[in-house]
């Protein structure tokens, strides 16, 4: 049995004449018939009642017909779903993410990749930074927003947005009145609330930037995620340098003053791996960085 004998077979069911049938299939009369013929002979079953007058559906045929258009619908879903995967617009993509990147604008970009593209499914995936790089190696992760540029065999980066660097006070900081930028030097007796710089590109680059200005930060606190930074400035018991896109996590008790640090940055990337064949990725990043 063939797919053209089934296609064959619906088209004559609803024209139930043979030429008009043959017409709208652009084919002659006499190759229809012979088709439909070794359809009934495969089947063993008479699908249409013919003579010289008219064509019409037996019992059997008309529960065959029923049949054949639902396998007909499946296949035309199936063939379009794999054209959307094929083109980028259907698929799956496993997110890398840490818990800052929802402070900025990242979710209001996934929504507005979910309103376009809803048949592609994101599945976040909340891991700290260095556990994404790990995992996106080992492609148990298709892309990663990452605070660090990887580019070798393997990984490559690209920019989505930059994000400079500020320093988060206690509203009641003697610096939070600054008009201009503070200097990171100014920063030196100050106790810092930081990151774990085993988990966090980010904070060993906070670290050697202090000791590019020739003091080691007195840390008070470390924790895993940003929003506990803010969280613990807030309360008094420090200061920290965050990306400038968390200010929106903490509006009272924290004040946010521009960080004068030359290379201090903490730009976000989409990594992703080199080798990488999922469309739907391409799609993504151009929501991401439009």
């Amino acid at each position: 049995m063939e797919l053209r004998q089934l296609r064959y077979f619906a088209v004559l069911a609803e024209e139930l004449n043979f030429t008009r049938a043959a017409d709208r299939l652009h084919i002659s009369q006499p190759p229809l018939s012979a088709q439909i013929a070794q359809l009934e002979q495969e089947l063993g079953v008479q699908l249409l009642h013919r003579n010289s007058r008219r064509v019409g559906l037996t019992d059997a045929g008309a529960a065959f017909l029923q049949e054949t258009r639902l396998l007909l619908q499946r296949l035309d879903e199936a063939q379009h779903h794999a054209r959307q995967i094929h083109d980028g617009f259907a698929g799956r993509v496993e997110l890398g993410v840490s818990g800052s990147h929802f402070l900025g604008p990242l979710p209001q970009r996934l929504g507005l990749l979910a309103q376009a593209r809803p048949d592609i499914v994101v599945a976040i995936r909340e891991l700290s930074p260095s556990r994404q790089i790990e995992a996106l190696r080992e492609s148990r992760i298709d892309l990663s927003i990452s605070r660090q540029q990887v580019d070798d065999d393997t990984l490559r980066s690209r920019l989505l947005w930059p994000d400079p660097v500020v320093v988060a006070l206690p509203a009641a900081h003697a610096l939070a009145a600054a008009a201009s930028g503070v200097a990171l030097a100014a920063l030196a007796a100050e106790s810092f609330i930081m990151l774990e710089r085993e988990s966090s590109s980010f904070a060993a680059r906070v670290y050697r930037a202090c000791a590019a200005q020739d003091f080691t930060p007195q840390v008070r606190h470390t924790v895993v995620e940003v929003p506990t930074q803010l969280s613990l400035v807030q309360a008094g018991l420090g200061i920290a340098l965050v990306p400038a896109s968390t200010r929106s996590y903490c509006r009272d008790g924290v004040a946010f003053r521009p960080l004068d640090a030359a290379g201090l940055q903490a730009d976000v990337y989409a990594v992703t791996r080199r080798d990488s064949r999922n469309a739907a990725l391409e799609t993504i990043l151009e929501f991401l960085a439009p």
